[in-house]
């Protein structure tokens, strides 16, 4: 059985047991092991698929937060020819980590 869920603009297909990183809830730091429910878009069990509102009215994804992570370091570099006009910067996305504990239909 799997669940495809939506959290921070983005699409993600778990399983029960699935870790991965999503954008930041905006829980506490403290937050660990704090249980988080997301309303799935499609519920797919063996041969049956749930895709209606209708049908996905008591579906549920519960997970739990396991702890935080960072992203890739991504470093850039602009300038202007003949200006002196140079910048360095830098970005590392932060994620909440978190683990799929049960997908529940109905």
């Amino acid at each position: 059985m799997y669940a495809v869920i939506r959290t921070g603009g983005k699409q993600y297909r778990v399983e029960e047991g699935q870790r991965l990183n999503v954008e930041l809830l905006g829980l506490d730091a403290a937050d660990d092991d704090a249980a988080v429910q997301f309303e799935p878009i499609l519920v797919v069990n063996g041969s049956t698929v749930l895709a209606s509102p209708a049908q996905l009215a008591g579906a549920s994804v519960s997970a739990k937060v396991v702890g935080a992570a960072k992203g890739p370091k991504i470093t850039g570099f602009t300038y202007k020819a003949k200006a002196n006009q140079r910048t360095r910067w830098g970005h590392r996305q932060k994620y909440d980590l978190i683990e799929i504990t049960s997908i529940a239909t109905a």
